[in-house]
């Protein structure tokens, strides 16, 4: 299994970026998908999922009106577009597929079964 997020970068605040997860080796439409981030000397945090279907998506309060999750599964990918972004959004952002991931566990990381490499968002003042 292989996800490759990709579409990071250096932004300035107020700005928008559009990240991108595909995935590969595991058949996509069974699996949550989800957005985690990760700042410099802090925890693993939940950003954003969205279930098989589409239809159940749940944001961390912190992202809820400026961020966006969606998925293709023709694509077998997933996207976050993230607006009005904000300095403390810096982090490396991850994607996570979990294929048995009940409805209160799309915001835990242990909920998920395998993650991407990672991409960093840098959001300057």
């Amino acid at each position: 299994v292989q996800l490759q997020a990709s579409g990071g970068g250096l932004v300035q605040a107020g700005d928008s970026l559009r990240l991108s997860c595909a995935a590969s080796g595991l058949t996509f439409r069974r699996y949550t998908m989800g957005w985690f981030r990760q700042a410099p000397g802090k925890e693993r945090e939940f950003v954003a999922a969205v279930k098989w279907s589409g239809n159940e998506i749940t944001y961390a309060d912190s992202v809820k009106g400026r961020f966006a999750i969606s998925r293709d599964n023709a694509k077998s990918t997933v996207n976050l577009q993230m607006n009005s972004l904000k300095p403390e959004d810096t982090a490396v952002y991850f994607c996570a597929a979990g294929q048995r991931v009940i409805s209160s566990s799309m915001k835990s990381d242990q909920a998920y079964d395998y993650w991407g490499q990672g991409t960093q968002v840098t959001v300057s003042s």
